[in-house]
Formats: C-alpha cells, structure tokens, sequence
C-alpha cells in the first residue's frame, strides 16, 4: 500500500507538470502532434514508475500514414499508458462534449485534436458521430473501448454501438487491439498498483467498406469475435491474426 500511494502521488505530480507543458504549448498554432508526444512521455514515464514491461506483437500490420478506428479492450486505468506508449502511431481519443467546457482544459483538448462527441440526445450524438467521421475520412486515426467502462473481472464485456455506427459512417478500416496483463496490475475496484508484464497486440485491420449503419451489428460481432478469441487464445491469438 505505501508503494501504491508513493506511485500515487508521483503520477499525479508527473501529470500536473506535463500538463502544463500540453496547455502552454496549445496556445500556439496547431499543435496536435507536439501535444501525443508530450502523453506519449506521461504514458512512458509511468510504466517506467510502475515497473511494467509491456510487449508490442503485431504493430507491422497497421500503415503509419492511414486513418484508422482503433478499438481495445479495457481492463485498467494502465490501458491508456499502455496505449499511448506502445501503440507507435498518432491518433485521438474521443470525448465527452461536456469535458471541452472546462476553462483551459477544453482549449487545450480541442488543441490536441480531441473529438467531442454530445451525448444530451439522440439528434446531437448523431451530428457528433457525423462529424467526428468527416474528421477521420480526412486522415485522423482515433482510439475507442468498445466495452464503454472497464472490465470488473478482466474479461471483454459486451460492446457498445456507438464505435460502430462511427465505423461505418468514416468507412475506414478497424483495428482490433487486444491488452493482457493491466488488469492484475489495478483492477477496476482495487486500490493496489503491482509491477507486471502486459501484452498489446495489434490485430489485422478489418475493412468496414461492406457494412452500412444498418449492418453496424454485424461489424460489431465480428470486432468482439476477433478480440474475443484472440484474447482467450492460448496461443495469444496468432491464428486471429495472421496474415
């Protein structure tokens, strides 16, 4: 427990120091690029901290210089260290709207090319989706949990809709991303932060070109299958994604 409110207290230190350094630099010109460095570091600095090693598997399989809808399970709050730090591509994260009215705050995430999405009502969540798909068909690749909140006993929960509606409206290609280990690292109600080894891997991307809104069910239990099976695998999920 002392080594966890140690960590704790260094994390939060760490992201107030970086985060000042994210919102002074979005207060000059575009700076989306300079702002997923800065959290690729934060990322970085707290596995270092943690003491988690993290193995990359498959991240040849995703081309740096298209747009992408990368979907993870989540197991942990260490998913997103994870993720910033290992997954080797620029993309963005989607965001409550209520989030970009924070003073400051929500400057420096529109800065960073953060994508709100208005979930007041039906209509509004639509103009959202529409519009975050206009921004990715125009080469910006973003990062969602498809599960929505994470898993309370490590397994992949059912999916949401919302990731697959945006899918087929952007008709760009899905990657599958499946992460093993954060969830004995800190569980969604433990307290405990342990050292550990986690695995990312990086599945084959899964055009979305054959399925229209009316077909977002189908993609979607297509996604969990390939996850699903990838991440139970006792093979680690080679034959999921092989090319």
């Amino acid at each position: 427990m002392i080594r966890t409110l140690g960590l704790c207290a260094a994390i939060v230190l760490l992201t107030a120091f970086l985060g000042i350094i994210a919102l002074t630099v979005s207060l000059f010109g575009s700076p989306e690029r300079t702002i997923h460095r800065i959290a690729q570091i934060w990322g970085a600095l707290i596995l270092s901290m943690g003491r988690i090693r993290v193995q990359v598997k498959g991240l040849s399989r995703i081309d740096p210089n298209r747009s992408y809808i990368f979907m993870a399970n989540h197991q942990s709050n260490f998913d997103i260290p994870v993720l910033l730090a290992h997954l080797k591509v620029q993309f963005r994260w989607l965001a409550k709207a209520e989030l970009f009215k924070i003073p400051i705050f929500g400057r420096a995430m529109r800065k960073a090319g953060y994508i709100s999405i208005d979930r007041s009502d039906r209509k509004s969540a639509f103009l959202s989706l529409k519009k975050a798909a206009e921004t990715i068909r125009r080469g910006t690749s973003v990062l969602i949990f498809p599960e929505g909140t994470r898993s309370l006993d490590g397994r992949i929960r059912p999916f949401k809709k919302g990731g697959f509606v945006l899918a087929t409206e952007a008709g760009v290609p899905v990657v599958p991303v499946v992460l093993r280990g954060t969830w004995s690292i800190m569980a969604k109600d433990g307290w405990t932060i342990r050292p550990g080894d986690v695995t990312l891997q990086v599945l084959r991307p899964v055009p979305t070109r054959d399925f229209n809104r009316k077909a977002k069910d189908l993609l979607l239990k297509k996604i969990r299958h390939i996850m699903k099976n990838a991440f139970e695998s006792d093979l680690g999920g080679n034959a999921a994604c092989s090319n």
